[in-house]
């Protein structure tokens, strides 16, 4: 059963009263003077990077010791972040997804960071690519610095897709800005890979029909939620539109209707479909595998001049401390900037860089497929505002499921729907435990 964002907090009060921390063995005791507690929720290629990273800093820094903590992904981690934080024991740096860490603000479980102390270590705003910097924004201050901006992307095989001839001369994917263009790639590339046109998970998996969906129902301009989650807007019209075309394309067999998130890599990694739709972190998955592979933008299939596709950024983020200690500040934002440094290394494994730069520079130009996708941070549809909203959050759980039920066939777009309304009406009349 998934934890609401009430029994977090609920939990959380219970736990500070206590004087307990509830983060089942993890909690860091008050640390000594030159050392530092990271947490964070990388595993897969993502936790490599990141360990190499911190080992960087580690090289760069000897006079800090640094522990780091990884922690399960989604609710579990941010339940022991803010555990941990009421109960006056925080990681000094942690990780947040920029959907959630608005939140967590709210909640009065981040310090804010102050320019001053950023500009000590060569950190401000003009720094960063401007959507994820102002998007993480709260009443025009900053509580979070984005490392990276992560999109839902296209991967496509390269060798299926020149057998059904959708790369142009230069050896890129041609357009698919329609649904018709979208369809007809789908239907060239199922007959050339004798199997699959492409494939995305559905089964077992709420974040990926909700990334899908999110992307065509952003470009039509569809909203979901307003007033900081407190009224349900969705677009019926909109959202039919989108989970019609979704379905088309299972009902029609050009992907399969029944697939869990590692049978939708392996179909892809073992060339029984031509396209494959998800994160780009999944960019290491493929190397490994040495299969010919590229990636792109999602395809702009109903946005005409206006792009949008949906993603999240992970930013680094410093919990609420329970005293004030400017050495302890400063040792704090060294790892953030080394970090920051170590951009080259994390966008190794498909994150957009919103270090600047890093991203501004011809290094990273050079980098393909990554930089392919790259003008995907300009155009960042973050999941709207809202308690019960963000990355692995309740809202992903309640749109992603009926999502899933249109693509696995059991559920029509007008079913799904009324699922969706009555589930995340539900969550907005709930009171906001903040």
């Amino acid at each position: 059963m998934t934890l609401s964002r009430r029994a977090l907090l609920g939990g959380a009060a219970a736990a500070a009263a206590l004087g307990v921390s509830g983060c089942s063995g993890v909690t860091p005791g008050r640390r000594s003077s030159g050392s530092l507690d990271f947490w964070n929720l990388f595993g897969g290629g993502d936790g490599v990077r990141m360990t190499q990273m911190l080992d960087g800093f580690r090289a760069a820094d000897p006079g800090i010791t640094l522990s780091a903590v990884t922690l399960a992904w989604g609710n579990p981690y941010y339940t022991k972040l803010a555990l941990a934080t009421l109960g006056d024991k925080p990681p000094d740096v942690a990780i947040s997804h920029l959907t959630r860490m608005k939140t967590l603000v709210a909640s009065g479980l981040l310090e804010e960071l102050r320019p001053a102390d950023l500009a000590r270590h060569g950190i401000s705003a003009d720094l960063f690519t401007p959507r994820a910097w102002q998007a993480g924004l709260v009443e025009g201050r900053a509580y979070a610095i984005p490392m990276d901006t992560h999109p839902f992307v296209m991967f496509y095989n390269t060798d299926i897709c020149a057998k059904a001839g959708l790369l142009d001369p230069s050896g890129a994917l041609t357009p698919l800005d329609s649904p018709e263009k979208f369809t007809d790639a789908m239907r060239r590339a199922k007959a050339a890979s004798g199997a699959y046109g492409g494939v995305v998970a559905i089964n077992n998996d709420t974040s990926t029909p909700w990334r899908i969906f999110q992307s065509l129902y952003s470009q039509l301009g569809g909203e979901m939620l307003a007033d900081e989650g407190r009224r349900v807007v969705l677009d019926d019209a909109k959202a039919t539109q989108v989970l019609a075309f979704l379905q088309s394309l299972t009902r029609s067999g050009l992907f399969p209707a029944g697939i869990d998130y590692q049978g939708a890599i392996a179909t892809f990694a073992n060339g029984q479909a031509g396209f494959y739709f998800q994160g780009e972190w999944e960019i290491s998955t493929f190397q490994t595998a040495k299969m010919p592979f590229s990636m792109t933008l999602f395809p702009n299939l109903y946005g005409g001049s206006r792009y949008a596709v949906q993603a999240d950024s992970h930013t680094l983020v410093i919990p609420r401390q329970p005293a004030q200690d400017p050495a302890q500040l400063d040792r704090s934002l060294r790892l953030v900037r080394s970090l920051l440094d170590q951009s080259k290394t994390w966008a190794e494994g498909g994150h957009v860089p919103t270090w600047r730069p890093f991203r501004d520079s011809p290094e990273y130009r050079a980098m393909t497929p990554q930089s392919n996708y790259a003008a995907a941070a300009d155009n960042a549809v973050y999941d709207p505002e809202g308690w019960y909203s963000g990355s692995g959050s309740n809202f992903e759980i309640v749109t992603g499921s009926a999502v899933a039920t249109v693509l696995g066939g059991q559920q029509s777009p007008a079913g799904a729907l009324a699922q969706m309304h009555d589930q995340l009406r539900n969550l907005a009349l709930t009171a906001s435990p903040i």
